[in-house]
């Protein structure tokens, strides 16, 4: 089957999967590319879906306070808003995406939470220090920490990873995670929790993201080694990984053509949209895991993995 309809009927949107409560889901999309990185939802067709309509909160998250990085769009949007439907306010820090966080806290605030955006580098220690100092000035309390930023750079060969490239890639996708738990655990208390954003790559590996896959496999490292050293504490840390996901980060990593096909190839025959991902931080985030720690959740559309 081609990714697009032949006809004129439907000539920009592609076939589509019905078996979603929220909405038809896309199962390929139209080829397009953004030349930046991380991208921004606003520039995507279709855009990605960030929120359930049927989901409603329970007071799971009442009263707390998150920080998601790349809360701006994509996974972390979506997260966003499934953690205000449970009563919490949340922090995002994003890189130079301003127009997706505005739309992020708008709805955040739609909802009746609170929503700070602070645009920063993570990559500099003393940033992640300042995110969590204005988050602390804002509310007075740090619960939750959500890892979730990242950037890909798709080569052909481990001999077309330039020195830079692999730089930039490391101290983006890992070092800020670090940087972050550093600075958030003198506010962190016994019940807090610890959610850093892996990949199905970490497991299955890719051929053409091989310093992404690598900085994957060091999250999920990571996460177990953390929740260790941290268990006597009494805070949970754990992770997700995604398999293939329709984000910023696809037309802006992946040529037209690669996007034409993006997550057909999954057992489930289509990518996810990023509302069906945020349910598994909100379990994570909240009471309803307080036996889960060290662990990985896998989100992706039936891949089979070896954790």
């Amino acid at each position: 089957m081609p990714p697009y309809p032949t006809n004129n009927e439907n000539p920009v949107y592609p076939y589509y999967a019905k078996e979603t409560v929220c909405k038809e889901q896309p199962i390929a999309f139209p080829p397009q590319h953004q030349p930046f990185q991380p991208g921004l939802e606003s520039f995507m067709s279709p855009k990605p879906i960030s929120e359930n309509p049927n989901y409603r909160g329970s007071c799971k998250l009442k009263g707390k306070v998150a920080i998601i990085t790349g809360g701006d769009s994509g996974i972390g949007r979506a997260t966003a808003i499934a953690f205000a439907k449970e009563g919490a306010d949340v922090v995002i820090p994003y890189l130079w995406e301003t127009s997706d966080a505005m739309e992020t806290k708008a709805r955040v605030e739609a909802l009746g939470q609170c929503c700070l955006p602070i645009q920063i580098d993570l990559r500099f220690k003393r940033n992640c220090e300042t995110v969590v100092h204005e988050t602390i000035s804002a509310f007075g309390r740090l619960d939750i920490l959500v890892n979730n930023h990242g950037v890909q750079y798709p080569q052909n060969s481990i001999v077309d990873i330039s020195e830079q490239q692999l730089y930039q890639t490391f101290q983006t996708n890992i070092f800020p995670f670090f940087f972050m738990v550093q600075a958030a655990l003198p506010h962190l208390r016994r019940g807090s929790s610890i959610i850093n954003t892996t990949s199905i790559t970490a497991y299955k590996g890719h051929k053409t993201l091989i310093d992404y896959s690598s900085t994957k496999g060091a999250i999920v490292s990571f996460t177990r080694s953390l929740s260790l050293s941290l268990i006597d504490y009494g805070i949970r840390v754990n992770a997700v990984a995604p398999g293939s996901t329709w984000t910023p980060l696809i037309p802006s990593s992946y040529s037209a053509e690669k996007v034409a096909v993006f997550g057909t190839d999954a057992p489930i025959e289509r990518a996810a949209q990023p509302y069906e991902l945020a349910p598994a931080y909100v379990y994570l985030a909240s009471d309803d895991s307080s036996y889960v720690t060290g662990e990985v959740m896998h989100v992706n559309g039936g891949a089979m993995v070896t954790t």
